[in-house]
Parts: structure tokens; sequence; C-alpha cells
């Protein structure tokens, strides 16, 4: 603390170190919740839950977004025991481009001999009928995206191409261009979803075709299948194996989930911006040691404690127990006037988040069923909306 004689506590924590810039965009999930969203609210509430028509089944507990942008709304306030409950609130919302996913295989595990999971097998399905069909049911009655079925499926398998040829391959008399390779025949499906299965989870793809950033390069994530048995799983499992899984199946409005993804870059920055330290007053004798820490004691091979300069933002995070407050079908609905900044327009289903969300606009993240969800309140559904700003962000 050197000679200012007074305390402060330390910055930044130590969790997160080192802090280094993310491997890639994509995030890898490392920890699934036990339980879904579904399942605790069925186990907590019952008749109530069921009531409104929630039950507990075999589920996706995550699903990848797109960051459009954000607006503001007002909400009546359905927390109980608050100040301000049954009021009209203020409240930010986060606007989630949410195209729908398709199930490009599914892979299930068995227990090894060292306890850990091990994969058992894959079976792969062709995405071209679902691609096809997500496009008609939810995008093909929209005036403004200006895009056919044949176009979206040729335009898909080429950035499934870019990010890997070994699903993929040229084919210049085809309809689209491209074919899928990679389909798994009726015996090795059936070797895969049969004998002991430990653990159920789907390798995912997203379309970024049907968003609005202009691309055409896919993410392929692995996402757990919960809820319910395992025989329960495997039966989901196979059932939307080749098609595809809309947000809204995947979560219901109201509930609390957790944000994975990596945060917007700032790059090399000083401990005053990154780690938010006290700048101690400059005069003649020591205008060259100002927004500098000075010795940090001689830990060669070893994490250091005292802040230092160096990388800031771009790293993998995550931010939980955030609320959904709507699910929805029809993006222009939420949609400001003139788009978002730095993304366009929503044109399909979408998702509205109470808050901020971390990273900058076309950011790609993951949405989990919360791992530590509070299981005082636990809501129905979402808040009554009473106003959603959508006002241009132009020159804002």
């Amino acid at each position: 603390m050197g000679h200012r004689k007074l305390h402060a506590p330390r910055h930044g924590s130590l969790g997160v170190r080192p802090r280094k810039r993310a491997e890639e965009l994509t995030p890898r999930v490392r920890r699934w919740p036990e339980k879904s969203w579904f399942d605790i609210v069925v186990e907590r509430l019952g008749s109530e839950a069921a009531s409104r028509g929630i039950a507990a089944k075999p589920v996706l507990l995550g699903f990848p977004v797109y960051k459009a942008g954000m607006t503001h709304a007002v909400v009546v306030e359905d927390r109980p025991n608050t100040p301000v409950s049954g009021k009209e609130v203020f409240t930010p919302v986060t606007i989630l481009d949410a195209p729908p996913i398709v199930v490009l295989g599914v892979r299930t595990y068995v227990v090894g001999e060292d306890g850990y999971l091990k994969a058992k097998g894959e079976a792969w399905r062709s995405p071209v009928d679902a691609v096809l069909k997500a496009y008609e049911e939810l995008y093909a009655g929209n005036p403004l995206f200006n895009m056919n079925g044949r176009d979206v499926v040729r335009k898909y398998l080429y950035g499934l191409r870019r990010l890997n040829h070994g699903l993929v391959k040229p084919d210049p008399s085809g309809e689209y261009g491209f074919k899928f390779i990679a389909e798994s025949g009726e015996k090795e499906v059936k070797e895969v979803f049969s004998g002991e299965v430990a653990d159920v989870r789907v390798i995912a793809s997203t379309i970024p075709v049907f968003s609005g950033i202009g691309k055409k390069k896919p993410e392929i994530v692995e996402l757990k299948i919960g809820g319910g048995s395992i025989d329960e799983r495997l039966r989901y499992g196979e059932s939307i194996l080749g098609g595809y899984v809309k947000a809204a199946d995947v979560f219901m409005e109201g509930q609390f989930i957790d944000v994975i993804g990596v945060t917007k870059g700032k790059g090399f920055q000083g401990v005053v911006k990154r780690f938010g330290v006290k700048e101690l007053p400059r005069w003649h004798k020591h205008r060259k040691g100002s927004r500098k820490i000075g010795a940090r004691s001689p830990g060669f091979g070893t994490m250091s404690e005292p802040p230092q300069a160096g990388q800031m933002g771009f790293h993998r995070r995550t931010e939980y127990n955030k609320r959904i407050l709507r699910i929805g079908l029809n993006g222009l609905e939420a949609t400001v006037e003139g788009g978002f900044l730095h993304y366009g327009l929503v044109y399909g289903p979408y998702l509205m988040l109470k808050g901020t969300v971390f990273g900058p606009a076309k950011r790609m993240l993951i949405l989990r069923h919360p791992v530590r969800p509070h299981l005082e309140w636990l809501p129905l559904s979402g808040p009554r909306i009473v106003y959603l700003s959508l006002e241009s962000k132009q020159g804002v």
C-alpha cells in the first residue's frame, strides 16, 4: 500500500487468472446442470406447475444464440416481497437472435474403467430437409427475408464445408452444389442407441444464414440432453436427429438461464483500467512512477497476484441467472427502427433477456439451464411487458 496509510481491498479476482485471450469464439460448456429448469419447477411446485402445462421432459440443456443489441422496456414487477411488486418499472433488455439449430448427430457415452465418460458412438443425419423445413415454417412468410429455400440450403452447406470439409463435399451436378456425406447407416444408428448408455448429447449446428449478420460458416456445439430417464433421453435424441430445434423447445418464458461466451476485447491495457487500482498524486519527483505498481516481487515461475498491465477483455466468461422475459417467433416485433447497430434486423425467433449480456453485437453465446438456480422464487411465466422501446438507436 505504499505510504498512504490507508486500507483498500485487493483489486481484480484471482479466480479468473490467467487473464488471457480465449482460445476460440465458440465457448465450451464445462459443466451441465443435473436437472433442467422444468424438472426443478415440477419437483418443487407440483400441481401448480402442472396447471400451467409444465411437465418434466427430456430437453436440450443449452442453445446457441447471437447477440443483436439492447433497448429498454417497462414491465410489471412480478417478484414477490419487493417495494415495487405489482408496479411498472423500467428495465434495460437485451435482444438475442435465436435461429433454430439443426441436429447433425447424436453422441452416446458410457462410463469407462477410470470412472469418466467415454464416447460410445455417433449417429449422423443430413440437415438439408431440416433447414428447408425451418425456412418454410419460420422465415418464408417474412417479407424482409429476401432468400428462397434453395439459396438458404446452398449457403448453409457452403459454410459447413468451410468449417469441416469432412462433412460436406462439392456436388456441381446437384441441386445445391454441395452434398452432405457423413450420414450414418441404419445399423450404425441402432448400435449407438442400444445397449448400456450413461449420457446422451447432440451435435448441433447453428444456421447463421437465418440471422441478420450475413454469415455463412456455422458453429458446431455439443449439447447435453437432460430430464427424464436415460431411455426417454435416447428416444428424444433419436426423434430430433436430423431435425431442427427452436429456442421455445428448450426454454420457457420467465425462467432463469446462464449465459456463456467470450467478452468484448479491449486489447493491452494498464493497471488502472485493467484492475481499477487508484492512481496516486503526482509531483515532480514522482512523475515517472504514475499509473504503475512498482516492484511486484521476484515470483519467477509463479502466477503473480499484484495487478499488472496486460490483456483486457476477450475472455471466456459465464454469467449466472439471467431471466428470459419473452420468447418470440417474429423478430421484427422486437427490432428497433433502422435495425440494431452493427447487427441489422432480427428476422425469426428471438429471446428477450432482462439486463445486459457481455460481448459485442454478432457474438455467439450459449444459453444454458441454470446450474445454481435461486430456489426461493421459481416464476412460472414472464412478467407483463407494458412497453417496449423500438426507437432508433442511430446517433445515440
